[in-house]
C-alpha cells in the first residue's frame, strides 16, 4: 500500500482545485527559514485544537497566536504546543501568542495563514477579513453560515487571489480520491445515486435560562457578526449548533461531508429540486433543527442524492455511523473515512481498500491522518508546490447544497433551483433564508 503522504503529494496536482498563489515568494520575510508558514489558529475549544497541533507538527510551519474569546481554552491549547505530553516532542519550540480578538493577529505582517475553527456565524466574516488582510485561509467547514457567505468567500477569493480551503478533509484521503477516479472511469458504470448519512446519539439541550456571562468568556465578542441577544446557559459550548442564529444543524455540521463526497462522485454541482422531511422528534428542547432529517437533491442528467441526518438515533447504516454509497448501472461503492469496497450488480465485491483507525469519525474534535494529509495540501498550495483539493469554489456547491435542504425542511415545500448558480426561483419567502441579518457595523462587503 503506497505511503499516504507520498501518495498526497504525487496527487496533488491531478487533485484539480485552485491553483496555488505565485505571490508567495514575495510575502515571506528574510528572517525565516526559505519556507516558513506561520499561522494563527482561531476557536481552540475543540476541532480548532486539533488544527492547532497539525499545523504545528507540519514541516516548517509555526502557530504565532492562539486566539479564542474563551481563555482557558486558549491557554490550553498554547501550553500543549509547547509542551511534552505522553512521551511526543513538543509541537513547537516557542509558546503561541494567546488572544482573544482575531483582529491581532490580522494586524501582524508576519503572519501568513488564518486557520478558523471558531463557531459557524464566524466562519465567513473572519475568513474575509483574513483575505483583506493578506492572509490565505484554512476554514472549517461550513465555509457559511448561510447560502449567501458561501457566494461572498467564492467572490472575495477571486477578487483578493488568496489560497482558501475548506476543512472537508476527506477530499485528501488516498482511497478517497483513489475511488472516486475509478468511479468517474467506469468503476460502477454510470453513477446516478447517492445517498450521505450521518447517525449519532446526541443527548437533549434542555430548555436555557438566562444567566450571567462566565467569567471566562468574551460573550461580546463570541457573538462578533451575529445580531446581539442575551447569553443563556445551554449554548456556549457547542450546543450553539443547534440554533439558527450561530449554528446551521446536523445537514451543515456533518452533512457538509458526506453530501460533499456525493456531489464529488456523481460530478454534479447545484440542484434543480430539493425536498426535504422530518424533525425535532426524538427530545423536546431548545434544539431548532431536525434531528431525523431525509433531504432529497434531484440534478439535471438524472442524479439524485440523499440526505440521511439522525442526530439522536445512533443505529449505523451498512454497520457505519457515517459514510455514502454511490450506485451506478454496473455496481455500487460504500465509501466512509477509512476507505472503501466495490460491488457489482450480483452484489460480489470487486474492490477494495479500507485503512484501520484512520480518522475519528464520530469525534467532534476529527482528529486523525487525513486531517494531516488535508492541512499538508493546503500548505504545498500556500508555497506554491501544488494544488488545493478543496478549493473554496469547489467546496461552497457543497455547503449551499446543505443551506438549501435546511431552507426546504424551514418552509416545507419543494423548492426548485437554478443548476448554475443553486440559488432558489420562483419562491422569495425561501429566498429570503438565503442571507442574514447582521450586527451593525459587522456587514460582510467584499
Amino acid at each position: 500500500m503506497p505511503d499516504r503522504r507520498r501518495f498526497l503529494k504525487s496527487s496533488a496536482l491531478a487533485a484539480g482545485g485552485l491553483a496555488a498563489s505565485a505571490a508567495w515568494p514575495s510575502i515571506l520575510h528574510a528572517r525565516r527559514p526559505a519556507n516558513q508558514v506561520v499561522v494563527a489558529v482561531m476557536g481552540v475549544n475543540s476541532r480548532g485544537a486539533v488544527l492547532a497541533e497539525s499545523f504545528a507538527r507540519q514541516e516548517d510551519c509555526e502557530v504565532a497566536y492562539v486566539c479564542d474569546v474563551d481563555v482557558r481554552a486558549a491557554e490550553k491549547t498554547a501550553q500543549a504546543l509547547w509542551t511534552a505530553a505522553d512521551g511526543r516532542e513538543p509541537a513547537q519550540s516557542r509558546r503561541p501568542e494567546v488572544i482573544a480578538d482575531v483582529r491581532r493577529a490580522l494586524d501582524d505582517p508576519d503572519v501568513d495563514v488564518l486557520v478558523i475553527a471558531a463557531p459557524d456565524h464566524w466562519h465567513a466574516p473572519a475568513a474575509l477579513m483574513a483575505m483583506k488582510a493578506g492572509k490565505d485561509v484554512y476554514v472549517e467547514k461550513p465555509c457559511g453560515h448561510n447560502a449567501r457567505e458561501c457566494e461572498i468567500l467564492v467572490e472575495a477569493q477571486a477578487r483578493y487571489g488568496r489560497v482558501v480551503q475548506m476543512g472537508n478533509q476527506q477530499r485528501s484521503a488516498p482511497e478517497s480520491i483513489e475511488v472516486i477516479q475509478a468511479i468517474h472511469e467506469g468503476l460502477i458504470g454510470r453513477p446516478y445515486f447517492a445517498r450521505a448519512w450521518y447517525a449519532n446519539t446526541r443527548g437533549s439541550i434542555g430548555h436555557g435560562q438566562a444567566a450571567p456571562v462566565p467569567e471566562w468568556l468574551d460573550w461580546e465578542l463570541w457573538q462578533g457578526p451575529a445580531p446581539r441577544t442575551g447569553y443563556r446557559d445551554n449554548v456556549v459550548h457547542y450546543n450553539w449548533h443547534w440554533f439558527r442564529h450561530w449554528g446551521t444543524g446536523e445537514i451543515c455540521n456533518n452533512g457538509t461531508h458526506e453530501l460533499d463526497v456525493c456531489r464529488w462522485a456523481l460530478q454534479v454541482a447545484y440542484p434543480t429540486r430539493v425536498t426535504s422531511s422530518g424533525g425535532r422528534y426524538h427530545h423536546s428542547d431548545d434544539w431548532e433543527f431536525p434531528d431525523t432529517h431525509l433531504a432529497t437533491f434531484e440534478f439535471d442528467d438524472a442524479k439524485q442524492i440523499v440526505w440521511d441526518g439522525r442526530s439522536s438515533n445512533g443505529y449505523p447504516l451498512f454497520g457505519r455511523g457515517r459514510g455514502a454509497i454511490i450506485q451506478g448501472t454496473d455496481g455500487t461503492v460504500l465509501l466512509d473515512r477509512d476507505g472503501y469496497i466495490a460491488y457489482d450488480l450480483d452484489n460480489r465485491e470487486k474492490a477494495r481498500r479500507l485503512v484501520s483507525q484512520a480518522e475519528a469519525s464520530m469525534d467532534t474534535r476529527g482528529g486523525g491522518d487525513m486531517t494531516d494529509l488535508h492541512i499538508a495540501n493546503f500548505l504545498e498550495a500556500v508555497r506554491g508546490q501544488g494544488r488545493l483539493n478543496a478549493p473554496i469554489h469547489e467546496a461552497a456547491r457543497s455547503v449551499i447544497l446543505c443551506h438549501v435542504g435546511n431552507i426546504a425542511q424551514q418552509t416545507g415545500r419543494a423548492l426548485r433551483c437554478d443548476p448554475f448558480s443553486g440559488r432558489i426561483v420562483g419562491d422569495d419567502e425561501a429566498m429570503a433564508s438565503w442571507d442574514r441579518s447582521y450586527e451593525p457595523g459587522w456587514e460582510l462587503t467584499v
